[in-house]
């Protein structure tokens, strides 16, 4: 091999390389097909199901280096139970206290992967301005070519428990209502142009 091929290919492999490694993709959370929800206890005897209807953010993954980002904003004044007087309840003083927090953030500070696939999210949720660590379970996740939008869109559906005491949201416990919430998030994101 001629050292101008031999320059030539090595320039090459070095330009693939580097290209390889800055090939994340920011997504652009897709609000009409995001809805995080979430079961908490109602004195033992049942379980209460809301959602919030209406998220913003974005997700950052870089596939080839098998990492990523998450940032998720919350509009808390968009929870709905399915019945109104408990929707009034949960955004007074007494739970969410939406007038004063009228937003929740995720944000992932690192997508970790299995093979290919994102598989968990260490993070942070922010929620009645307290901050703590909260990690998410990706229990699906796939990316398409969309037929209508013709771009990439990903989504997943990810999952986590965690103590909502623990962010200041103490109603009824001391009647007897576990702390313990589940929260599930069904998400789509849109690769950005």
């Amino acid at each position: 091999m001629k050292l101008s091929q031999f320059f030539s290919t090595t320039i090459a492999a070095a330009l693939m390389v580097a290209a390889s490694s800055s090939m994340a993709q920011t997504y652009n959370i897709d609000p009409d097909h995001t809805y995080p929800s979430f079961e908490a206890d109602h004195f033992g005897t049942s379980t209460w199901r809301g959602k919030f209807t209406k998220t913003s953010g974005k997700v950052v993954l870089d596939r080839a280096a098998k990492t990523g980002t998450l940032d998720i904003t919350i509009d808390t004044t968009s929870l709905d139970f399915g019945h109104e007087k408990m929707n009034g309840h949960a955004k007074s003083k007494d739970m969410f206290n939406v007038a004063q927090f009228p937003t929740a953030v995720y944000k992932g500070k690192s997508i970790k992967f299995n093979g290919d696939t994102p598989a968990t999210v260490e993070g942070e949720l922010t929620l009645l301005g307290v901050t703590k660590p909260v990690a998410l379970t990706i229990n699906k996740f796939k990316c398409i070519m969309h037929p209508m939008l013709k771009k990439e869109v990903c989504g997943a559906d990810a999952s986590a428990t965690f103590n909502r005491a623990d962010f200041g949201l103490n109603y009824a416990v001391n009647w007897g209502f576990s702390p313990e919430v589940k929260l599930a998030i069904q998400v789509e994101a849109i690769k950005a142009d």
